[in-house]
């Protein structure tokens, strides 16, 4: 019965969190290559169940009742990659990955210390800072194979791999990052990626569109159904809860005030 109250309370416990997870998809669905994220269920490991300061058992003096499962829990939150629709702007400052899930762009972040950190996005909603570097719409610099590539003022060409154009002149070339595996990258806030020690990188195969802008992989009639799945289970282990709660508390009042 006891073991009842558990798993149920642990199964909104892990419902919660999937909604949690399933609400930021949405709040997210028109932010510029937004990558959606999901959780990973995984049974619960046993766990030993003892009556505590109470061995006086001669049947059993250890006070080891058995295991105990709490049903499912988070195992983790798994993020897809896959490249969301290339809209087309007709903005020069706009740009795009096309043809490749596991490449991006790459980004200077200073933080509190004063320190620069590279950071990685999808987003490439660029514009330019005051000085004149191209940078992201939260003032992050952009970084080109010689570090920040400054702009100016004027139109400028990107070509697919990269190169940028003005004035009949190279001022420099995009710094794209292409791993081999992407389940390695953490998600750091504000559409920025992070490495960790297992990202490994490879060489660049895909395709920079200049003018074009990539969607959020976000499919919203199915978040919206996920998120009625997710209420109803929940909903349930609430009733089962109650019917417990119930059943213990006639075990309580009724049978055990019987003499």
């Amino acid at each position: 019965m006891i073991r009842g109250l558990y798993s149920s309370a642990w199964s909104m416990k892990a419902n919660t969190k999937k909604m949690d997870v399933i609400s930021n998809n949405l709040a997210n669905v028109n932010t510029t290559a937004f990558k959606k994220d999901t959780v990973v269920f995984e049974s619960f490991p046993d766990v030993l169940a003892i009556r505590v300061n109470d061995t006086r058992s001669r049947l059993n003096p250890s006070g080891r009742v058995g295991t105990l499962e709490l049903s499912s829990d988070v195992g983790e939150v798994f993020t897809y990659f896959n490249q969301g629709q290339l809209v087309k702007t007709d903005n020069y400052f706009d740009l795009a990955i096309s043809n490749s899930s596991s490449a991006f762009f790459t980004v200077q972040v200073i933080d509190e210390n004063g320190q620069a950190r590279e950071f990685y996005t999808r987003d490439g909603a660029f514009t330019t800072d005051h000085e004149g570097f191209l940078a992201t719409k939260d003032g992050h610099r952009v970084l080109g194979l010689n570090g920040p590539i400054l702009i100016g003022e004027g139109k400028f060409t990107v070509e697919e791999d990269g190169t940028i154009i003005k004035d009949n002149e190279v001022i420099g070339r995009l710094l794209i990052r292409d791993f081999t595996d992407t389940t390695t990258l953490r998600k750091y806030g504000n559409n920025l990626l992070t490495r960790t020690d297992e990202t490994q990188e490879r060489a660049f195969e895909g395709a920079i569109m200049q003018g074009h802008l990539e969607q959020s992989n976000v499919n919203i009639i199915k978040e919206m159904v996920d998120m009625i799945t997710v209420i109803r289970s929940y909903e349930a282990n609430q009733k089962m809860i109650q019917a417990h709660d119930s059943t213990l508390g006639k075990a309580v009042n009724d049978v055990g005030s019987t003499r």
